[in-house]
């Protein structure tokens, strides 16, 4: 109960000093904010992070491969495939694996 009303006495406070401060204070806020999101600094842990996040979905990407495969044997075989054209379906424009069961004809009337 106490961290809520601490939240909410913040917000207020926040709320209160921000409406006073007015648009001129908020423009120059957000400058500021570019203009420090612009320095080279920034920008090199801003890269840095992108490609450590990169490198670690790709590492989690290949251990749901890895776990499809062994728990689903064939059936995560034929699954793997079909992901793994479904993402690539962009760079070869060939049609994704077909089920081995051909498609029944329908029937007219008695």
């Amino acid at each position: 109960m106490g961290s809520k009303m601490t939240f909410l006495a913040g917000a207020a406070v926040g709320y209160v000093l921000g409406s006073r401060a007015g648009r001129a204070r908020y423009e120059e806020i957000k400058a500021k904010a570019r203009s420090v999101l612009a320095d080279d600094r920034v920008q090199e842990v801003v890269d840095s992070a992108k490609e450590r996040a990169a490198e670690a979905a790709g590492a989690a990407g290949a251990a749901v491969r890895a776990k499809v495969g062994e728990v689903a044997g064939d059936a995560g075989t034929a699954l793997k495939d079909k992901v793994t054209h479904a993402l690539h379906r962009d760079d070869d424009h060939t049609p994704p694996p077909t089920m081995s069961t051909p498609p029944v004809a329908p029937t007219s009337g008695p």
